[in-house]
């Protein structure tokens, strides 16, 4: 059965349980990435940017309980429908459960995630504090300062080579034009 996947409803949803500004646009960042990466794999774009929208969904209710983060999270997206795909990919991008990243889909929103920190933090210290001001040479300078964005993790992000088969460059830049696409809406 084809589960018709409405991004608007979804939205709203996560407007009901998630009222930090920073915390949204961090998860419409992740939502540009992630559709960006299902085109460069052929997959479902509509999913997979909705796994990335919605990967935070539960982090104000359990940012004071990390071992619950992404557990209750995907339970609400199961409830509201969504495919085992997308619940999945949720509950495992929190490593702290110790479950397996099975499918292209869940290692991507697993690497994904601090990467969007990490290209939001290299803006901020632009002088304009501008997306359209960075470029990828601009992210490797700073991907090679350990004490910049200290909490985004290096290891987790260069899996792109690994697990997805993207070089670390073109990872980059694939995260970075998306971005760029949607910076109005992240103020950047």
């Amino acid at each position: 059965m084809e589960v018709k996947l409405n991004r608007e409803e979804y939205f709203k949803e996560l407007k009901k349980r998630v009222h930090d500004e920073n915390l949204i646009k961090h998860m419409l960042a992740v939502e540009a990435v992630m559709r960006a990466l299902a085109k460069r794999f052929g997959e479902d774009e509509e999913k997979w940017s909705l796994t990335g929208l919605l990967h935070d969904i539960d982090y104000e209710e359990t940012k004071d309980n990390p071992q619950q983060h992404s557990l209750i999270g995907s339970e609400w997206l199961k409830e509201m429908g969504l495919p085992d795909e997308i619940t999945y990919a949720v509950k495992v991008h929190n490593e702290r459960h110790g479950l397996p990243r099975n499918s292209i889909l869940d290692k991507s929103l697993y690497i994904v995630d601090p990467l969007t920190g990490f290209i939001t933090a290299v803006a901020l210290v632009r002088p304009d504090k501008k997306l359209a001001s960075v470029e990828v040479k601009s992210i490797k300078k700073k991907f090679k300062e350990k004490s910049f964005a200290a909490g985004a993790d290096r290891n987790q992000i260069m899996l792109c080579e690994t697990e997805l088969g993207i070089p670390l460059d073109e990872f980059f830049e694939i995260a970075l034009k998306a971005m760029q696409g949607i910076a109005e809406q992240l103020e950047l």
